[in-house]
């Protein structure tokens, strides 16, 4: 059986985070936008996004080449310098933009903006809406999409694969260089069906991966759907051992996604503390608390496996808990409602995977190593973080891509094409899975093994046990994928496969530690 349906469109962006909507409401002036988002708009990683966005505001007080050493210090130096120096560059411009758009970021009573300070940051420069920065962006993004007849949304609409010279009958390598993305296959959840969405310039903004592991501040959204399907479409991925685990997420055992207790907190005064009420940071980093993620999410794994804990805490007792309330009353809440007060006890914390550093590489423009396919957000490698990303610096990277890819994409939009003879998806030979806990427990085995032996710490022993035992699940889930009627669950399984193995590949080459990849045996590399 073969489903029919096509649809065309200048510009397919997949997801709706903030860099799928900057990018929308920019190419709109130049074409036709399609944005597909697999779950209702608003939801994505950048909903959940606390802190804020990075950036040099006050140049009283604060220069680009202070923004730019500390992301190369965060990142270990394994950043690309050209781009960190142009993000930090052109942040303000970018951020003035939301601004325009409609964000309120918080001010002072003189009606400056309030700038707070984060770990690995030497001056205050992040611009927040209490801790819910990233639902106010999304929130005036998505007014001014919902105000722009350029752009078509389509919710509940899940992206299978990617439409290349594959689909056309005509092998292709990692090494082919004329690979060229004529837009994607598109499952409709509303009635389970696949067509075409053919585009001139495709756009991957799908954000993250936390999925691949058993704890992750993600939402359900974020199974790595972009990096999976870039990669399967031999498009170039570069760093996916740097994986960022958050040092602060909140611990409530069973709660997904985990709750994060933002980094501003510690950078509002909070300090971290270990079972016994011992302030332990200062003996990992001078930075105490406020050290980069990589260094404190590495002293909590260090702590709790020495004091056999499943967390550390954070005290935030000693601070003005009117101005804690006022600056972070989700966090506050979110705290009340477990039992825990933080005016009077501490708060049980515990790393969480967090960010991908690594994705889908990318030049200046956002483009990646396939013709007419951009990647820009989570989803892609630009070189801004290197081995460790600097808080908040995500959402101002994703800004800045957009931005770039927007202008390239548009100038560009001419030499794009609706590719003629593109064969409809086959379901021939499928049926509804028999036992729905055939993919279910396979996620759960995959998540299980990728925090055990792919974490925080690593080796070569770990690792290769990860890979033996991820080859039989997917042998497994490529059997069921062949087989079974599409779904998002089969395919979110199958993508967060794809993306472990990428992770274990780069993080087994990788022989010494830096950054957010640290291995036992490996050789400490300071940079």
């Amino acid at each position: 059986m073969f489903l029919t349906s096509v649809v065309k469109t200048d510009f397919l962006v997949i997801g709706s985070g903030i860099a799928g909507l900057v990018f929308a409401l920019k190419a709109s002036k130049n074409g036709e936008v399609c944005l597909i988002t697999k779950d209702i708009p608003k939801e994505s990683s950048t909903v959940y996004a606390q802190g804020g966005i990075a950036g040099v505001w006050d140049l009283s007080t604060d220069d680009h080449a202070k923004h730019i050493q500390d992301t190369l210090v965060a990142g270990a130096n394994l950043n690309d310098k050209d781009v960190v120096q142009r993000v930090v560059s052109e942040g303000k411009q970018r951020i003035e933009e939301l601004i325009e758009w409609g964000t309120n970021f918080d001010k002072k009573e003189n009606l400056e903006y309030d700038l707070a300070m984060e770990g690995g940051h030497s001056e205050s420069r992040i611009l927040h809406h209490k801790d819910i920065t990233g639902r106010e962006i999304i929130r005036a993004l998505y007014e001014q999409v919902q105000k722009d007849e350029n752009i078509q949304v389509l919710d509940h609409h899940f992206a299978v694969d990617l439409i290349t010279e594959h689909h056309l009958g005509n092998t292709v390598s990692f090494q082919d260089k004329k690979i060229t993305c004529f837009g994607a296959y598109v499952l409709n959840k509303k009635d389970e069906k696949v067509f075409q969405l053919l585009a001139k310039k495709t756009i991957m903004a799908t954000g993250g991966m936390g999925l691949v592991y058993n704890s992750t501040t993600n939402p359900a959204v974020a199974s790595g759907d972009g990096i999976a399907m870039a990669s399967r479409a031999k498009a170039m991925v570069r760093d996916m051992e740097f994986i960022q685990f958050h040092p602060t997420a909140l611990y409530d055992p069973g709660a997904k996604p985990a709750f994060l207790i933002s980094e501003a907190v510690r950078g509002f005064g909070a300090v971290l503390k270990n079972k016994e009420g011992e302030e332990f940071m200062k003996d990992h980093d001078e930075r105490g608390s406020l050290a980069p993620r990589d260094i404190v999410a590495r002293a909590i794994d260090s702590e709790m496996k020495k004091n056999g804990s499943d967390h550390v805490f954070l005290d935030c007792t000693h601070l003005n808990m009117k101005a804690f309330k006022a600056h972070f009353p989700n966090i506050y809440n979110k705290c009340i409602s477990i039992g825990i007060d933080p005016a009077f006890q501490l708060i049980p914390v515990t790393p969480s995977a967090h960010y991908c550093c690594g994705g889908i590489k990318v030049d200046a423009h956002g483009q990646s190593s396939i013709s007419n396919l951009y990647a820009i957000g989570e989803c892609s490698r630009t070189g801004l973080h290197g081995a460790n990303r600097l808080a908040s610096n995500s959402l101002l990277e994703a800004a800045v891509y957009a931005h770039a890819a927007a202008e390239h994409a548009s100038v560009k939009l001419s030499t794009g094409e609706f590719k003629e003879g593109v064969p409809d998806w086959d379901t021939s030979g499928t049926a509804a899975p028999e036992e729905l806990i055939l993919i279910t427990q396979s996620l759960k085995e995959i998540q299980e093994l990728m925090s055990a032996y792919v974490g925080i710490v690593r080796s070569d022993l770990r690792l290769k046990r990860a890979l033996e035992r991820l080859k039989i699940i997917y042998q497994e889930t490529e059997e069921l994928y062949e087989r079974t009627t599409m779904s998002q669950t089969i395919c979110e399984t199958r993508n967060i496969i794809n993306v472990a193995y990428l992770i274990i590949k780069t993080a087994s080459r990788r022989k010494e530690s830096i950054g957010l990849h640290y291995q036992v045996g490996g050789e400490l590399v300071d940079k």
